[in-house]
């Protein structure tokens, strides 16, 4: 949802905007974090058959923090790792619905 978007729903339902409830844009955030999800995208996924995804290969992350002159390595890290644990969690919450549905489709 977007900023417009919110604005024009809490308008029709007679509603204050709330701060804490107005969705980020995109250039809102900071440059770094913006840095951190482009890598993020495009650094290649570690995938296990029966597991799911295990998380981002970071192989090339040196690579592009150079290329993209990252001075902030330790935040741009830590972002990093906060979209790959919410990935891996997502990725293990869907490998378990998936699980349960087999167990009972083969049980009933």
């Amino acid at each position: 949802m977007t900023a417009d978007r919110y604005f024009e729903l809490c308008e029709q339902m007679n509603k204050k905007p709330k701060e804490e409830e107005i969705p980020v844009s995109w250039d809102d955030l900071p440059l770094i974090v913006q840095e951190a999800v482009n890598c993020f995208n495009i650094l290649g996924d570690r995938i296990e058959a029966d597991i799911g995804y295990l998380g981002k290969d970071y192989t090339a992350l040196s690579a592009f923090t150079k290329e993209y002159d990252i001075e902030e390595r330790m935040l741009f890290i830590e972002v990093l790792a906060w979209l790959d644990s919410r990935a891996i969690k997502k990725s293990a919450e869907k490998m378990k619905q998936e699980h349960d549905k087999l167990k009972r489709k083969h049980s009933g």
